[in-house]
């Protein structure tokens, strides 16, 4: 790329936008199973020209002679663009890949599946034996795509050190994410280790209710889809009502997500359809995209409010901000956070007795059950973290040839079993555990926040909204450090999130 081809910032930003909404619809598309084969590497090739060593230096050249915002704003544009640098070079990789994915086929009980669908049988699967076998099954072709997983891992760490300056990853992502991940590695730690005989009750509790007195001492993750359905009371949870009961909790704060244009709903069940839940801010706030795949079951409750929070948080953002402040971040800590607020809800007993006629006694029951979830997946994350931080460390001299202590940490966390073959799948890209972490920190000080400023029934009361709606009008400049201060409290106080977590 010759120098009179090199932008200036304004012009890279608006290029950028056209650039990050053909990728995200193509996202989409592959996602939820309206496509069959992703073309991600035909508009990198058509965008080349937005990424070059040439760019990365004028961006840097203009963020150092600039300060506060816009320093910030230039900062963010030079670090996509090292990105899509590495986009660049791995898109037929990383296409490659999903493709393969993509086909993969198992066969159980005589029946052949997408691998996909697999993962999402093994939360309907009723009979433990049954989700024992599939699990397998699923774990075992996973893995054969280990080798190009650590391959193409192995070329963008490359390539990112490379591009930054800093070879070293865990520095390199404490730059961007403006924290020390090993302060926070502690703080978590203790946490987990504060909650720990609460967690031992809730388990022992809600592993006798949801596998039954068959189970084995540490049943494997094949169960942990059905775990997070809560199967067993899919009879009250169905996934008929859960588009209504949502829409309606929502509605309650304030939002009517029906009279939000932008947002826009897709919960058809498709065979390819990736089963995880998610939000896809094509150009917020615009184009925002909520995608579920309703299996029946409080899970699809919680993983709609869940994305309803991304959702508004997207859509709600002003649209006179930058480009940059709409659609760009540091690192994903800020929006989790409202995900986790909203997501919250469903562990209000209240919530249970309000939309599904329980007794006050099934209302906590069902309330207990969802905090059980919570208690597994922050114990389960935190242990990733862990795990992540020593790998990465390592990874100069090991190239990520071994799960080190993969298993290891997540079961000993959890009391469910853990296959080694999952160590290169089971891990997203950037240290993203780190940012689900600090929102749930942050999450648990924004409902104190909440329950301070507004009451216990901040969960139905339109001024929750208010404040909320405050929040996302900021788009994704703030950092959640930044909300912290805001709400009173330090980056670093596990305390709220002990206390919620410890409410057994």
């Amino acid at each position: 790329m010759s120098t009179t081809a090199i932008r200036t910032p304004a012009d890279y930003e608006a290029q950028l936008q056209k650039y990050y909404f053909e990728r995200s619809e193509e996202g989409r598309a592959v996602r939820v199973g309206e496509k069959e084969v992703s073309e991600q590497a035909a508009i990198v090739a058509r965008y080349s020209e937005l990424f070059s060593r040439a760019q990365v230096e004028a961006l840097r050249e203009a963020e150092h002679a600039k300060s506060g915002d816009e320093r910030e704003r230039l900062y963010r544009l030079r670090k996509t663009c090292e990105a899509g640098l590495v986009s660049a070079e791995l898109a037929e990789q990383e296409d490659a890949l999903e493709n393969a994915i993509l086909g993969a086929r198992v066969t159980f009980a005589g029946e052949e599946m997408p691998l996909r669908s697999a993962q999402a049988r093994l939360a309907v699967l009723d009979a433990y034996a049954d989700r024992e076998a599939l699990g397998e099954l699923e774990r075992s072709e996973s893995a054969r795509f280990n080798d190009d997983r650590l391959a193409l891992m192995t070329a963008g760490e490359q390539l990112e050190g490379e591009l930054s300056g800093e070879r070293d990853p865990v520095a390199r992502n404490e730059e961007e994410k403006a924290i020390s991940l090993r302060q926070l590695e502690q703080v978590l730690v203790a946490a987990s280790e504060a909650t720990t005989e609460a967690y031992g009750r809730l388990r022992d509790t809600w592993f006798e209710k949801l596998l039954g007195p068959e189970r084995d001492a540490l049943p494997t993750n094949a169960h942990v889809h059905y775990l997070r359905r809560l199967s067993p009371l899919a009879s009250t949870y169905t996934k008929e009502r859960s588009v209504d009961v949502c829409m309606a909790s929502v509605r309650a704060l304030g939002f009517d997500m029906t009279a939000i244009p932008n947002i826009h709903l897709d919960l058809e069940d498709r065979p390819q359809k990736n089963p995880r839940a998610c939000v896809i801010a094509s150009d917020p706030p615009d184009v925002v995209h909520l995608i579920t795949r309703a299996q029946g079951g409080l899970a699809d409750y919680q993983a709609f409010m869940h994305e309803a929070g991304h959702a508004l948080h997207y859509a709600g953002i002003d649209p006179r901000l930058p480009y940059t402040f709409r659609r760009i971040s540091r690192d994903h800590a800020l929006t989790e956070i409202y995900s986790y607020i909203f997501e919250a809800i469903t562990r209000e007993p209240g919530w249970h007795a309000l939309h599904f006629g329980l007794s006050d006694a099934q209302a906590q029951e069902s309330a207990q059950a969802t905090l059980f979830l919570e208690a597994l997946l922050y114990r389960r994350y935190t242990a990733k973290l862990r795990y992540e931080l020593g790998f990465w460390s390592n990874f100069a001299e090991e190239q990520g040839s071994s799960p080190r202590d993969y298993a290891t940490l997540l079961t000993e966390a959890t009391g469910i079993r853990y296959d080694p073959r999952g160590y290169v799948a089971d891990m997203d890209s950037g240290f993203y555990s780190a940012d689900y972490l600090r929102a749930w920190i942050r999450s648990a000080q924004l409902r104190h926040h909440l329950i301070r400023e507004v009451g216990e029934d901040w969960w139905r009361n339109a001024n929750t909204g208010d404040i909320l709606r405050d929040l996302f009008a900021e788009g994704t400049k703030p950092t959640s450090e930044e909300i912290a201060g805001r709400l009173g409290f330090d980056p670093f106080d596990t305390g709220p999130l002990v206390d919620e977590l410890s409410a057994v």
